[in-house]
């Protein structure tokens, strides 16, 4: 181990607290034993308190007075109040091996972060079913700029397109495809596996990509263009039909993954972006949205974390060690303040996913390619980032409702908070509750629902859409003409109330593929994939979206579009470009 110290005397009260759930919870089923650090006042006791709990100490680390010990989960509480022992904290140690994957300053292999997290620990146990832990059944929708086909998201079933809401879905060619790349680098974090990975040895080769929660299930709902460009209210309109259609046959979407926010100074009980989180979190799918990455010096989160019910997540910093005790939060997180900041932090530096080459980030950050000595296949690419942090929540929360699949959004909220490894190193406002511990977090006891539920004032949705984009607009870069006030992107007047009432129900979208008065989708499945419309009606910009604008390009060729509509500081700070490579 190594800077184990400030550790001790802090982090007891995590598990403390953990503890202190009310009696009739339930235990958790199938989870592995834990490894932890007992810092002790007497040895002698310690390791006799560690042989009661049917515990076996590892190491001996005399040095700081502390024993180094695997324990069954159910002997942690025991273990706490046992006589001689200071504290118990979750093992911090990290321990990546393989050539390429080693986690230094500038690289956080996929396979360290399922290790520092507790992932890989995770994968162990077993579902009420006998299944492993590895996120199977559950849906993750990732709204973003799509997913591009890719290895490590190739397996049967893993990736289900969604309707295309993007600027570029009347190109079929182009069509929910990821021509940004923001939006596989996501999806390999939350769920990206490898062919040939063997179910039970998802750990055995760290040279073989596995993400968070490998065997979950993707859906894919583009809103971002090209170089990021989308309107709010395109991801307003994707949450809602994600709601709708959430127990879709196949899907079982329980998780939303929004690596995406605006900069929006709206009362969050009267935002429509942070209205429609809200809705999706009431209906039962836990919504994980970035904190954004706007530094320590901004004093608010981004829309829509700053809804108090969702999950806000900022980015840790792992500071190039193994040990996690001198982590801090990452110098990009957006800090809040004390009313709202992230609920927590994950690994958010340098992590290395899924490349789609030609897109539009591989192009303008090359330098987030990783040298072909260390990546022959160049299939990688590496970034940070709140979007990065929020995909490793995301797979986090799906591993949590494989294993108890009838946990409400505020119980997975309070399962994540409780057990979050503690950063006496890092800012206090901005980490949060800590570092994310899936680990931990599968050991507690599930708390009741009365215990969980958050009682905030609930959000109306009756304030502006413009308001809602904050400084943000697309623009049409042929006339430049920006899209504001209260219209959508297809040039529909924005009802607020009638809108807010329809998302509250949860029937925002009809049958047809109408959201707000038009036609944006067609209204089934094809082969895994919703079927597309054309728009062919008249838009904000006085234009269609087909035409010469879109065509012209193919997959395979240098660049994606040779005309593009633009995002005005989208690419920068919303999706996290600004900190590529």
């Amino acid at each position: 181990m190594r800077r184990l110290r400030g550790l001790f005397g802090v982090a007891a009260g995590v598990l403390a607290g953990a503890t202190a759930l009310a009696p009739t919870a339930t235990a958790s089923p199938g989870v592995p034993s834990a490894q932890v650090i007992v810092g002790y006042d007497d040895a002698a006791g310690a390791r006799s308190a560690v042989a009661a709990a049917g515990g076996t100490v590892e190491r001996e680390l005399g040095l700081v007075d502390s024993l180094l010990v695997s324990v069954p989960s159910d002997g942690l509480k025991k273990l706490l109040t046992a006589p001689g022992v200071r504290s118990v904290t979750p093992d911090g140690k990290v321990t990546m091996t393989g050539r390429t994957w080693l986690a230094d300053a500038q690289n956080t292999s996929i396979s360290g972060v399922t290790k520092m997290t507790g992932a890989q620990d995770v994968w162990k146990g077993r579902d009420a079913k006998g299944q492993p832990l590895t996120g199977k059944g559950v849906g993750v929708a990732v709204i973003d700029s799509g997913i591009a086909p890719a290895t490590g998201l190739s397996g049967t079933g893993k990736v289900v397109n969604g309707p295309d809401l993007s600027l570029e879905s009347q190109a079929t060619n182009l069509r929910t495809l990821d021509t940004f790349g923001h939006g596989t680098h996501m999806a390999g974090i939350v769920a990206g596996r490898d062919p040939g990975v063997v179910a039970g040895q998802e750990s055995a080769d760290p040279t073989k990509f596995v993400g968070m929660a490998p065997d979950a299930t993707l859906l894919n709902m583009k809103v971002a263009a090209t170089d990021g460009a989308v309107d709010v209210s395109q991801v307003i309109a994707a949450i809602d039909w994600v709601v709708v259609h959430r127990n879709d046959p196949g899907l079982n979407i329980r998780v939303i993954n929004l690596s995406f926010g605006t900069d929006s100074t709206q009362d969050p009980r009267l935002d429509p972006l942070s209205h429609a989180v809200e809705a999706a979190w009431r209906k039962g799918i836990v919504v994980v949205v970035a904190v954004g990455n706007d530094g320590a010096a901004a004093t608010r989160v981004s829309m829509p974390a700053a809804n108090p019910y969702v999950i806000a997540v900022g980015a840790a910093d792992h500071k190039g060690t193994e040990s996690k005790v001198d982590d801090v939060v990452a110098d990009f997180s957006t800090k809040g303040n004390a009313t709202r900041h992230a609920d927590l932090v994950a690994p958010g530096r340098s992590i290395i996913s899924l490349r789609t080459p030609n897109s539009f980030l591989d192009t303008m950050y090359p330098t987030g390619r990783l040298a072909t000595t260390v990546d022959p296949s160049q299939r990688y690419f590496k970034g940070s980032g709140t979007s990065q942090a929020t995909a490793v929540v995301s797979g986090a929360a799906a591993l949590l409702l494989q294993q108890r699949p009838t946990l409400t959004p505020d119980q997975v909220k309070k399962l994540l908070m409780l057990s979050a490894d503690p950063m006496p190193q890092a800012d206090p406002v901005s980490r949060g509750a800590g570092q994310l511990n899936i680990r931990t977090a599968a050991a507690l006891p599930t708390p009741l629902v009365a215990t969980a539920q958050q009682k905030f004032a609930a959000s109306t949705g009756l304030g502006t859409l413009e308001g809602a984009r904050g400084t943000a607009h697309v623009v049409d870069p042929d006339t430049g003409t920006e899209l504001t006030g209260e219209r959508d992107i297809m040039g529909e007047a924005w009802n607020a109330a009638a809108w807010s009432a329809s998302c509250t129900a949860g029937t925002a979208w009809t049958t047809t593929g109408q959201w707000n008065g038009r036609t944006w989708s067609g209204s089934g499945w094809a082969t895994g994939t919703w079927t597309g419309t054309n728009w062919t009606s008249r838009t904000w910009s006085s234009r269609t979206w087909s035409g010469a604008t879109w065509t012209g390009t193919t997959w395979s060729s240098r660049t994606w579009s040779s005309r593009t509509w633009s995002g005005r500081t989208w690419s920068g700070g919303y999706w996290s470009g600004s900190h590529w490579g």
